[in-house]
């Protein structure tokens, strides 16, 4: 018990004495007083100056400490002699007010335990023996003739002794019943105390737990209501918990309609559920999550729904590039395959209808023939050229070159390029210093000029092609970047553009930007397009500024 609480405890005990002995002593007086009015009451009134005198001494001195319990001793002593000094005055062994001694002794269980118990018992039952032997030896010393106006004989010694025996008895009955109930009632409070710190402990471990989780936890209510938000789902949603708390899950998690309407009657929700959507953050970045759904229980009855999610884009790039992987895998096998048994007799039919041109006499229709053959032989050999670089690329040839020089060799050559026309705009944007990269210069061309190509049939009505190089904050990696103004790409075809003969052009192959994803990729780098309809594309090949080829890559220099 702590010194304050020990210090309160014995204040309540005084206050509790105080008022019953007001109450008990003053009402003795009164009925004395109105028995008969000639009696002396002094004894009563001395008894009530004496308890109100020792208390006010007692608060005024004594410091209780858990260290020295004898204060609370003191009291309980002091509150015995008051009874005692009471039962003195008002008969002795003949008042009516013996039983008054189980208030002390029942004090003395609940602060004092069982010594402080057992010295009260016995104290009560010494001092109320030394009553009744006063009572015997000296009859003419018993102020209590004449109580209530009537004088009681003595009953016979044997009544005495009895009487005696019978309040000693009882004190002790009470004195073990109060212990044993308090000791009891202790226990029950240390358990309950016990049970509540360890509630308190699985609470906060719970939720230690559940704010450490690496993936998003949302609870709702039977209406749909969020009741808890843990930290992850904060950061993977970018919302804070305060102001989703209530707010309706299907709003905050955005699910697709036609999954929510599948939890609405969740009370039938028949194990988990799973739906896999891009969510759009307040930020306005857009990221894909993982989110499954199942029944909330709480003490075995259905109390909601308990959402766990994840921000699963790196896991989809990731599947989406190894299907990339092995579509570019199969077509390289096909072209590796196909592509010399197309050139070699391309090769002999074109240099044949160049014989024939030269020799033949050819009309004017028949020379307009020719030329589209030729022509379309040579766009049929471009294209097996294509494969063949993209199915076998040429061997790296690394070196450490400056990518400012590759920019505006590429952006001189798109300038006088057939494509290009007075209503485009073609800007270098590079900064003063050099961007040095470990790379193969014709294959950061390669790169350049495909991305470049692509940018300006995308403005078939002309507009402005900016084509730059920057190294990253880090640099760790060089940044190759082509912006456009042009039709720009839905979202939904964005993940097939580096598909093979995916082309969104009528004279594209479908393998240019085929061929850009798998040189960056050889490099360890990283391709990443933002583009929104109307407005323009913006691709950056990432590539990093030390070399880190792969083995199944060429061998520099071999």
């Amino acid at each position: 018990m702590a010194e304050g609480l020990l210090r309160r405890t014995l204040i309540a005990l005084m206050i509790v004495r105080l008022v019953i002995s007001a109450v008990l002593l003053g009402s003795a007086a009164f009925i004395q007083w109105s028995a008969a009015p000639g009696s002396q009451l002094w004894p009563l009134y001395g008894l009530i100056g004496l308890t109100f005198a020792l208390s006010i001494l007692y608060v005024t001195v004594l410091r209780p400490s858990d260290r020295h319990r004898w204060p609370l001793d003191l009291q309980l002593a002091l509150d015995t002699l008051t009874v005692a000094a009471f039962v003195w005055v008002t008969g002795g062994i003949t008042s009516y007010f013996s039983s008054l001694f189980v208030l002390p002794i029942i004090a003395a269980s609940i602060f004092q335990h069982r010594r402080g118990t057992l010295l009260v018992v016995v104290m009560g039952a010494l001092l109320y023996a030394a009553m009744v032997s006063v009572q015997y030896a000296v009859p003419s010393a018993a102020p209590w003739v004449g109580w209530v106006g009537v004088s009681l004989p003595l009953p016979g010694w044997q009544v005495a002794l009895y009487t005696v025996a019978i309040n000693a008895v009882g004190f002790l009955a009470v004195g073990a019943l109060s212990g044993s109930l308090v000791a009891r009632l202790k226990r029950r409070d240390q358990q309950l105390a016990e049970a509540s710190t360890e509630i308190a402990s699985l609470q906060a471990f719970s939720h230690h737990i559940i704010s450490s989780l690496t993936m998003g936890l949302v609870t709702t209510d039977t209406g749909g209501r969020i009741l808890t938000f843990n930290r992850s789902a904060e950061a993977i949603l970018g919302r804070r918990a305060a102001e989703t708390l209530g707010s309706l899950a299907a709003h905050v998690l955005q699910l697709p309609p036609a999954f929510a309407a599948q939890l609405d009657g969740y009370p039938d929700l028949p194990g988990n559920r799973r739906a896999d959507y891009r969510y759009k953050r307040a930020d306005g970045t857009t990221i894909d999550l993982g989110l499954s759904a199942a029944p909330f229980l709480a003490a075995d009855v259905r109390a909601g729904i308990l959402f766990s999610f994840q921000d699963v884009t790196v896991l989809r790039k990731l599947e989406r590039d190894a299907r990339m992987q092995q579509r570019l895998a199969a077509v390289g096998e096909m072209a590796a395959g196909i592509a010399h048994e197309i050139r070699n007799p391309l090769a002999s039919m074109s240099g044949s209808i160049q014989l024939l041109r030269q020799e033949l006499q050819l009309t004017e229709d028949q020379t307009q023939l020719m030329d589209i053959v030729m022509r379309e032989s040579d766009r049929l050999n471009r294209t097996i050229g294509q494969f063949l670089a993209y199915a076998r690329p040429r061997r790296f040839s690394v070196a450490r070159l400056d990518l400012r020089r590759a920019v505006r060799d590429t952006a001189l050559l798109l300038r006088h390029g057939a494509e290009v026309d007075e209503r485009h705009t073609i800007d270098v944007d590079v900064p003063s210093e050099a961007v040095w990269c470990e790379a193969d210069e014709g294959q950061v061309k390669q790169i350049l000029w495909n991305l470049a190509t692509n940018g300006i049939r995308a403005m078939p009505d002309g507009g402005r092609l900016r084509l730059g190089a920057r190294l990253d904050p880090g640099q760790i990696e060089a940044i190759l970047e082509v912006q456009d103004g042009g039709v720009g790409i839905p979202e939904a075809e964005l993940e097939t553009i580096f598909q093979p003969f995916h082309s969104g052009f009528a004279q594209g192959t479908g393998l240019g930007m085929a061929i850009v994803y798998r040189i960056v990729h050889d490099y360890g780098g990283e391709i990443r397009v933002t583009s929104q309809p109307g407005v323009g594309t913006t691709v950056q090949a990432r590539l990093p500024v030390q070399v880190r080829l792969p083995a199944s890559a060429p061998v520099p220099g071999a």
